[in-house]
């Protein structure tokens, strides 16, 4: 019987045993409070701290600098609402092809006085040099630029666009979790050249979902999106998710030993499975520009990509539509459309994300199942016309 094949680790990837086994013990035995004073809670603290000193140590920051979050989304948000709300509302600016869990709190401060700057990117998705020279003339104060695009894999230069942000006095942060794992993060490197924090999220590395982090120059006030007992050093209140974040620590333990040889891996599986898409007439998007290993977007003329998705789906294929949208009104990508992409071709784009349980074998399948999925909606289209 053929085993379903999954090819979308930038959505989410499977938890890795070791780190389900480092969890079990936070979700039965030892269930203390973190806050609490007895042995139960030290018990909880202690993993808590462990943890924390597991996180920082994989992007080469200090533990006292990792701010537990229940997820990227709030993570992003604490820094963009948080930084705003000790700020006086000025110039705002992040890269048109932000995550919506940038580009959604930073369209919101707009309500509240703020003006919103879209950095506009090139036809390979990375940020325009002209753009970007005027918005920093403009002097924001706070600049958004994710490290690597979760749609496309291609990766700015954080480094040279947060020391122009230094100059100008702008608080910059980076969202690096499509980063983390799959190429070498640095965040003491990053905070030298001008970065105040990054994001860093448990379920795209193999832990847990409900656990992310912002790692946070000490250097910076932010205004916490939650009040409460005062935990996280007063930035994000509620009791913590011990289990969860017991994992998060072991996830990234395991991803920075295994980055180097997860990314020669799954960078084989991108080629190979490339090389056949361009053979089927495939526009690759995002393909010059240095990218994630694992991340392939693409689309082939005239085909619609919710349909394909759908058709791989019940075929045994899981992977991701390029469209932002509900079945009635399919919007593309709002990447693509920053990207300069004709809304036709955006609309079939499909993503591809690899994995370390994913085999040559696997992509080998795929690429025949889609050609004759591609022969056969090809043949309905022309049938249509």
């Amino acid at each position: 019987m053929f085993a379903p094949v999954y090819l979308d680790h930038n959505a989410s990837t499977p938890a890795d045993p070791a780190v389900v086994e480092a969890m079990l013990p936070y979700l039965a035995l030892q269930f203390g409070n973190a806050s609490s004073r007895h042995e139960y809670g030290r018990a909880a603290r202690r993993a808590i701290d462990e943890a924390r000193g597991q996180v920082a140590a994989a992007v080469g920051a200090h533990a006292s600098e990792v701010v537990f979050t229940s997820g990227g989304s709030e993570a992003n948000n604490l820094l963009i609402k948080g930084a705003a709300g000790r700020l006086k509302p000025g110039l705002l600016a992040v890269s048109a092809v932000e995550h919506p869990c940038v580009i959604k709190p930073a369209e919101q401060l707009c309500k509240h006085g703020w003006t919103l700057a879209r950095l506009a990117v090139d036809a390979d998705g990375r940020i325009d040099p002209e753009n970007f020279e005027a918005v920093m003339s403009a002097r924001p104060k706070i600049v958004s630029v994710m490290l690597a695009n979760n749609e496309t894999g291609v990766l700015q230069d954080v480094e040279s666009l947060a020391e122009r942000g230094r100059s100008v006095g702008a608080w910059f942060h980076t969202d690096a979790v499509q980063a983390i794992g799959k190429l070498p993060v640095d965040f003491r490197r990053l905070n030298t050249a001008g970065v105040h924090a990054l994001t860093l999220s448990a379920h795209k590395i193999g832990g847990p979902k409900g656990a992310a982090a912002l790692v946070l120059d000490k250097r910076l006030d932010l205004e916490p999106l939650i009040a409460g007992g005062g935990h996280e050093r007063g930035l994000r209140s509620g009791t913590e998710n011990v289990a969860a974040i017991v994992g998060f620590g072991v996830a990234c333990e395991l991803a920075v030993q295994r980055r180097d040889a997860l990314a020669q891996h799954v960078l084989k599986l991108r080629q190979q499975v490339e090389c056949g898409l361009l053979g089927l007439g495939a526009v690759l998007f995002g393909q010059g520009p240095e990218r994630l290993p694992n991340t392939v977007y693409f689309a082939i003329p005239a085909i619609d990509g919710e349909t394909l998705v759908g058709y791989l789906d019940r075929a045994g294929y899981a992977v991701a539509s390029g469209a932002a949208c509900s079945s009635a009104n399919p919007e593309p990508s709002h990447v693509l459309r920053a990207m300069g992409v004709a809304p036709d071709l955006a609309r079939g784009a499909v993503r591809i994300s690899f994995g370390r349980g994913n085999s040559e074998e696997q992509v080998a399948a795929f690429l025949g199942s889609l050609q004759a999925m591609v022969t056969r909606l090809q043949r309905l289209t022309a049938m249509a016309v």
